[in-house]
């Protein structure tokens, strides 16, 4: 299996700010949710986010939406570290397995999921993108039916970090950080409403300004600059629930201001190789 392309993600001068990420910490079980009043719109809507992985060869879990085993909408790493997304309704209703594997502990990778079950044509309803490129290349694909409704928007828990809520994979933690994570209710939006290549660098995915975007009834963003409040949605909609996350978690690593980070692919001897935490 091809390793993910990671485009470089250091200090970027004349980049769109972000001031802050919050980190997930797996053995201190954090994660944050919200279970809406009302449905939204569950044909069309787009996940963004940026994740830093501080954990590989585990399921990790980006967003979940469900309220049982049986039934859940999963964003995930997987523990050969795929990335998936799938639909599950007592049974797989959608999945996109990459055939990258993403294992570069040291770079911010720029997610973005955009669905639209309303499209006639099976291609046209789920597309993924890691830094501003369309994946095409999968280890498995099952495209959602037309209309296809599925639990994100609907009244059920909506995760971040978690599967604590939907235990689709069991009760499993993301490991790392997460910066501008967003859901947007109504839109299947393209990567270049979150970032931009750089003009200067072009194969340097970036992000960019999101406030003018339309988030829609149960949409949401994350941008963790509330140290005292790392669940507001900035967008000032209903704030997300910190469960095991305290303002420590609050970081300074971000898209734009990357920080140093220890290889944990570059562990030897084997005989006494070191643990990570």
């Amino acid at each position: 299996m091809p390793l993910g392309l990671v485009y470089p993600a250091n200090t970027l001068s004349g980049a769109y700010s972000i001031d802050n990420s919050c980190r997930f910490d797996r053995a201190g079980t954090a994660y944050m949710n919200k279970t809406p009043g009302s449905a939204g719109n569950r044909k069309t809507f787009t996940i963004s986010t940026w994740v830093k992985r501080g954990l590989l060869g585990a399921t990790s879990p980006i967003f979940v939406a469900g309220s049982s085993s049986s039934v859940a909408d999963t964003l995930f790493f997987d523990s050969a570290d795929v990335l998936q997304i799938e639909g599950y309704n007592s049974g797989i209703d959608y999945k996109f397995a990459t055939d990258a594997k993403y294992r570069d502990c040291s770079a911010w990778y720029h997610i973005v999921v955009a669905i639209d079950t309303t499209q006639g044509t099976n291609t046209d309803r789920m597309k993924v993108y890691v830094n501003g490129t369309q994946v095409t290349s999968f280890s498995s694909i099952t495209y959602p039916d037309e209309d296809y409704q599925g639990s994100i928007n609907n009244t059920v828990s909506q995760t971040v970090g978690s599967s604590t809520n939907a235990q689709r994979f069991g009760n499993t933690y993301f490991d790392g950080y997460m910066a501008e994570t967003v859901l947007i209710d109504g839109s299947a939006l393209a990567p270049t409403s979150f970032g931009e290549f750089s003009e200067t660098s072009p194969t340097i995915w970036k992000p960019k300004d999101i406030s003018g975007l339309t988030f829609g009834a149960n949409g949401f963003y994350l941008d963790f600059e509330d140290s005292s409040n790392l669940g507001n949605d900035k967008n000032g909609g209903t704030d997300l629930t910190e469960v095991n996350l305290a303002a420590a978690d609050q970081s300074l690593d971000t898209p734009i201001n990357n920080f140093c980070t220890m290889n944990s692919l570059d562990n030897y001897p084997l005989s006494t190789q070191g643990t990570f935490s």
